[in-house]
């Protein structure tokens, strides 16, 4: 069938757009026997504190909540004063794509910093640090960073290692936004906590809504001294659940086992398909470094238009044309080879056209 005959078939999208995994369904169905108390006192969400506590330390205590938003803003609430500040990169996902939730329901003030491959650094924690003590200014007592970062790069153990300095010289608490702190490790072939716990990270939202689960994400403290309240917090900012156990029992059969890792670990091999196959093509300019399930590029105008004709993805910036394609743990190598025969189409389309 020729390409211009395709329905609107491919989906690049999101991992979000993603279903969810037959053991997680599995688990839902089986946490759905019998009465279970409410709001976290159930056999699931004490067994998941254990199966936490197995990958982040001893120190670990998770607090289930429905969804990542959620998650960022009651761990930063938790983490500062009313007068503190968070110091984050400027393509923060809490920053560029959260509803304005961390100002309007967190009452957060974010402290943006220009990202570099969706980084920041110790030496910009520091610059802003300039502000403590001047009582005209914003008080920056915190830095969240986010693993994977929104352009799909990866912090290695030792950049986290070095912010986490930078914060906790400066008396400021480190929060990680893990949404995809799964297909980071899988990337690294590290454990969870090497890219936490180890490098002095003090609160992680950990993402599972993008790898397989129905919903429900986990705020994770580590250090107990960091975090104030968020068994309260999370209460009245309504992130609460009073049916736990359907969180807790996803969040088990994710990371009880390596579930976790597998489905990180596929999503992250199929990005690395979809991106050797279109290094070979003219006019697809990569704009990131593809490290985890994600891939950066620019195309031109006309080519984007007719790959949305057929195929769901995101325009990243419209002004420059760069898009992003994303896989998720389901992505098959036949999708991947069809998107990407579909591309290939595309800009042979557009050469014949001009």
């Amino acid at each position: 069938m020729p390409h211009d005959a395709l329905p609107y078939q491919h989906n690049f999208a999101s991992d979000n757009c993603a279903g969810a995994h037959p053991d997680v369904l599995r688990a839902l169905v089986a946490a759905n026997g019998g009465h279970q108390d409410s709001y976290g006192d159930d056999n699931y969400t004490h067994k998941l504190q254990g199966i936490v506590k197995s990958h982040f330390g001893d120190l670990a205590e998770a607090f289930p909540v429905f969804n990542g938003t959620g998650s960022n803003v009651i761990a930063l609430q938790s983490m500062q004063p009313s007068w503190g500040a968070v110091i984050c990169s400027d393509c923060a996902h809490l920053y560029t794509a959260e509803g304005a939730a961390p100002e309007r329901v967190g009452a957060l003030k974010l402290l943006p910093v220009t990202n570099m491959q969706g980084k920041i650094t110790p030496a910009q924690i520091r610059q802003m640090g300039h502000a403590l003590g001047i009582v005209h200014h914003a008080q920056p007592t915190a830095v969240t960073i986010t693993q994977c970062t929104e352009l799909g790069t990866v912090y290695t153990p030792e950049q986290i290692a070095a912010i986490s300095d930078a914060a906790h010289s400066l008396g400021m608490s480190v929060h990680m936004d893990g949404a995809r702190l799964s297909n980071a490790a899988a990337s690294l072939n590290l454990p969870l906590r090497a890219l936490t716990t180890d490098v002095d990270i003090d609160v992680v939202s950990f993402g599972g809504t993008k790898n397989g689960l129905v919903f429900g994400e986990a705020v994770i403290v580590l250090d107990p001294t960091r975090s104030r309240g968020l068994e309260y917090i999370r209460k009245f900012d309504m992130q609460l659940a009073s049916k736990m156990r359907y969180i807790s029992a996803q969040l088990i059969a994710l990371l009880e086992g390596d579930l976790w890792l597998e489905l990180a670990t596929h999503a992250n091999e199929m990005a690395r398909l979809l991106r050797r196959q279109i290094d070979q093509l003219d006019g697809v300019t990569i704009t990131q470094p593809t490290q985890a399930n994600s891939i950066f590029a620019t195309i031109a105008d006309p080519v984007r238009e007719y790959l949305h004709q057929h195929a769901r993805f995101q325009d990243w910036d419209p002004v420059t044309g760069e898009v992003r394609w994303m896989c998720a743990f389901d992505t098959t190598p036949d999708e991947v080879n069809a998107f990407a025969s579909l591309i290939a189409h595309a800009l042979t389309r557009e050469v014949v056209q001009v």
